[in-house]
């Protein structure tokens, strides 16, 4: 198991900036519960996250909750053209403001709320999303990155592992569900790298990965992700029941005729490609009923 703690930071910026054991202590930057805060410390995790997210170089990166700036300090040991961060944490805004004034030109930082803040104003593109996400808000700012599909060249983020396994679960699988469909059918998705709870601090009760996300060339148009958003939903909402039961409230029967899918199947047993059937049948059949 790595000890984030003790280990000795070693890259070239953090070995010249005041330690993050001390930035915390002197921010009284302790990890919140409810603000879902678990911090990376060691610089050697946070430079293999940030080497992971693949070449930088002429990339603008937005980092979603940097807490005391690991990640960040990472991030700017890479050929990336600027970073933003984005944090909610007052007190931790005040820490990556510090680190910014180091950096005037490659560092920015934004106060906010990131599932109420339109992260793509923040930067041209080519644009990277890096980042130890929050755990309690980390589905729902999934979900809206991959509704702006191709905005994102690429995103690597950490999760819960059992968040991370849904991800990236195949059909007929435990994990599989509503968000590897809207994921799978939106990106290509790995899980790159698995961290146990005392890689962070205050170890969560629970093991974490970082996922590796590529959004596919083609992605799909506001409403028809809106359509796949309320097939899955509806289908995967009663996961016990057959399709023919479960997709009633999004006029199941014609669905189902009109594509062909078995009735009895259940949610799980379906592919991507057989989602994005329905889901383009179902916006197909709304158009014509509101037509």
């Amino acid at each position: 198991m790595i000890n984030a703690l003790n280990s000795r930071e070693s890259n070239p910026l953090s070995s010249s900036l005041e330690s993050l054991r001390d930035v915390i202590s002197r921010h009284g930057l302790d990890a919140r519960k409810a603000l879902g805060q678990h911090f990376l410390l060691d610089p050697t995790i946070t430079t293999r996250i940030a080497a992971l997210a693949g070449n930088l170089s002429g990339r603008h990166v937005v980092e979603v909750g940097p807490g005391p700036g690991g990640l960040t300090r990472a991030l700017l040991d890479t050929p990336a053209s600027t970073v933003t961060a984005v944090e909610l944490d007052t007190r931790a805004v005040a820490v990556i403001n510090e680190l910014a004034l180091a950096f005037p030109n490659r560092l920015s930082v934004l106060e906010a709320d990131a599932l109420k803040h339109d992260l793509t104003a923040l930067c041209p593109a080519p644009r990277h999303i890096v980042a130890n996400l929050p755990y309690n808000v980390a589905t729902p700012l999934l979900v809206g990155w991959l509704r702006q599909g191709s905005a994102w060249e690429r995103m690597t983020l950490m999760f819960q592992q059992e968040v991370a396994e849904r991800i990236c679960a195949e059909p007929n699988s435990a994990h599989y569900g509503r968000l590897g469909v809207l994921s799978q059918w939106c990106a290509q998705c790995a899980i790159v790298m698995t961290l146990p709870p005392g890689a962070f601090s205050p170890p969560p009760a629970v093991w974490s990965a970082v996922v590796s996300i590529t959004p596919h060339a083609a992605q799909p148009e506001p409403a028809l992700f809106k359509a796949m958003e309320r097939v899955t939903a509806a289908a995967f909402g009663q996961r016990r029941k057959m399709l023919r039961g479960s997709l009633k409230s999004v006029n199941g029967e014609a669905l189902l005729a009109e594509t062909g899918i078995d009735g009895t199947r259940r949610a799980e047993t379906l592919s991507i490609a057989e989602f994005d059937l329905l889901a383009r049948t179902h916006q197909t059949l709304s158009q014509k009923s509101a037509a």
